[in-house]
């Protein structure tokens, strides 16, 4: 049965769910990228307005971690609670987790709104750049709602095994923006504000797609109305859970703006660079995260259902595999920079400059693949502490004081911004990985040894 972890092999589970959730991953970022590709083309403004974009990704990643907070802390509680057959309270966690992304959204949007303007120019915004980001949130704060249903209801579709429809509901959005990009940016002559219509429009149909399937038939675990009102444990347990991805978000968002803020010392080409090298980030870590996150499920329903022995093979699989994509992609990446760079920008200027920018930032990022391997592992085995503490570690402790100082140091100047990433990806990840091998295997070690005595 491929809805039941604890049966068949390890290694077969963890590739039917991460193949189409990377899938999903994939076509869930093109939501963005198709925008930012197609931005950084627009002619006479390409160079400001991908810039006025890469402003707003504090924002975006914001949403992200409260999308994270909820979706992932509820979706691995639901895959624990189902590997322990606890059906009630698995419909209870997604019930509630549908309330809170809802009540979420909501305020978040009404507080983006209120303070846009300022929060722009905090983030690094110049007069020249402010337009541009200031046409495209206004628009794509509008679906704020859709995104956080769609990406964050989808963990429970994952979590109950049906990982492919999972990812038909970031494909359905994504095909759909890939088409109405050009068409609401160049053939209407939307520009900027065409391109967050086409996102908001995508992210709309994907939100209808989880609803369709979670009140629909082939669901396991439905929502239901008895539940909306939350339960403090419940939600207690999901933030314990989620608290982890919304660090990590949410400190993505915190370096992002420390990023931005030193750069525009420095003028906006080099913020420009920095969200071109941002978005390349996103789709190189992609099957690494897509590993760690398709074992999720898998880790965490056999850790319910004490099978210790199956996690541990999980975790080795998942390593072994995050691991060797992860070095495939960092040599593309460190090989080829300004061809990856070419579909985001045609700017000369931004290519130029940006090509040695990409090395040093890229130089260390086959050991993100430890990062992740130890914060996906805590996660799914619903090991909170451990979880925050090397989400905060990395970003926070590391990446932010680096940003700040490098520049200084030597003659590094604005490069140092770039080199805070893969000291602290050294750093962090082999700090992350080993704590996770040192905690989690002599825990599971000893409950085989446990279940020997009985």
């Amino acid at each position: 049965m491929d809805n039941d972890f604890s049966q068949g092999s390890v290694r077969r589970h963890i590739i039917s769910q991460a193949i189409p959730l990377t899938i999903a991953q994939l076509v869930q970022i093109l939501y963005n990228l198709t925008d930012r590709i197609y931005i950084g083309h627009i002619p006479g403004a390409s160079g400001l307005a991908l810039t006025g974009i890469g402003l707003i990704f504090p924002i975006v990643t914001l949403v992200t971690a409260f999308t994270t907070l909820f979706g992932m802390g509820g979706g691995s509680l639901c895959s624990i609670a189902r590997g322990a057959g606890k059906t009630e309270r698995a419909e209870k966690i997604m019930t509630n987790t549908f309330v809170l992304l809802c009540a979420s959204a909501l305020i978040l949007t009404v507080l983006c709104y209120a303070f846009k303007r300022p929060v722009l120019y905090a983030l690094g915004a110049s007069d020249a750049t402010y337009a541009y980001a200031d046409e495209y949130l206004s628009i794509y704060l509008i679906g704020t709602v859709f995104v956080m249903l769609s990406v964050g209801m989808n963990w429970f579709i994952n979590a109950q095994g049906f990982a492919r429809f999972g990812m038909i509901t970031v494909v359905c959005g994504a095909v759909l923006n890939i088409a109405l990009d050009p068409l609401f940016i160049f053939v209407f002559d939307m520009g900027v504000r065409g391109a967050a219509v086409a996102t908001v429009i995508s992210q709309f149909a994907s939100m209808l797609w989880v609803l369709m399937f979670l009140f629909g038939k082939r669901t396991i675990l439905r929502l239901r109305r008895e539940y909306a009102i939350p339960d403090k444990r419940i939600v207690k347990d999901i933030a314990s859970l989620g608290i982890a991805g919304f660090i990590m978000n949410g400190t993505n968002g915190l370096v992002q703006v420390v990023c931005n803020v030193v750069l525009s010392r420095y003028g906006d080409l080099y913020i420009g660079i920095m969200t071109v090298i941002n978005s390349i980030r996103e789709i190189a870590q992609l099957p690494v995260s897509g590993v760690a996150n398709g074992a999720q499920p898998v880790l965490g329903y056999n850790y319910g259902a004490h099978r210790p022995d199956r996690v541990k093979s999980g975790i080795k699989f998942s390593v072994f595999l995050g691991t060797a994509v992860g070095v495939i992609f960092w040599i593309l990446v460190m090989l080829f920079p300004k061809q990856f760079m070419m579909p985001f920008t045609s700017d000369a200027e931004m290519l130029m400059d940006g090509e040695l920018a990409m090395r040093i930032y890229y130089c260390a990022f086959f050991t993100m693949s430890l990062q992740f391997a130890g914060q996906s592992t805590f996660t799914s085995l619903g090991m909170a502490k451990p979880a925050i503490f090397f989400s905060l570690f990395r970003k926070v402790i590391l990446v932010v004081p680096l940003t700040f100082l490098l520049p200084h140091i030597s003659s590094l100047g604005v490069y140092g911004v770039f080199a805070a990433e893969p000291i602290s990806n050294v750093i962090g990840g082999t700090a992350s990985f080993t704590a996770m091998l040192v905690i989690v295997w002599r825990m599971l070690t000893r409950m085989e040894k446990a279940q020997d005595r009985h």
